[in-house]
């Protein structure tokens, strides 16, 4: 891999920075930075079935570095698949575990419906935003 920034595909180890490595950086199919005191993470990409766990473990990470700040996860277009849906609520669990409010933005509507099917999750409730430019306002202020 001839760069950090560069996607992680087939067999190569990912490339891993840290919050310091700047506004934007990719980890597997996962982006992020921080808007208004919110994580914001962008799924880019379909995990498929066999990458579920992997976004998991990603989008929980970057949670962890930024914790307590609340969290939205906005899916692209490439990414609106059964199999992201399952992980962002796998995800949504772990962000209550930790006590992190989490939210997700997608402007697919049968993903939207999905995520909102089975938006409960113990004591919180996976708030899904159909606009992608009100979201993280609405993160910001559901927090405070």
């Amino acid at each position: 891999m001839s760069a950090p920034h560069e996607k992680w595909r087939g067999r190569e180890e990912p490339v891993h920075q840290g919050p310091s490595a700047g506004p934007e950086t990719e980890v597997v199919m996962l982006s992020h930075r921080l808007d208004r005191g919110v994580l914001v993470l962008t799924v880019q990409e379909d995990p498929g079935i066999g990458g579920r766990a992997e976004l998991v473990a990603g989008i929980t990470a970057f949670v962890r570095v930024y914790r307590p700040a609340p969290v939205l996860v906005i899916i692209d277009d490439r990414a609106a698949t059964p199999a992201t849906v399952s992980a962002v609520l796998r995800a949504h669990r772990q962000c209550e575990e930790l006590g992190v409010p989490m939210s997700a933005a997608t402007r697919d509507a049968a993903v939207r419906r999905l995520l909102e099917a089975n938006a409960v999750s113990g004591r919180s409730r996976l708030v899904v935003h159909p606009h992608l430019d009100s979201a993280v306002s609405a993160a910001d202020e559901a927090a405070a």
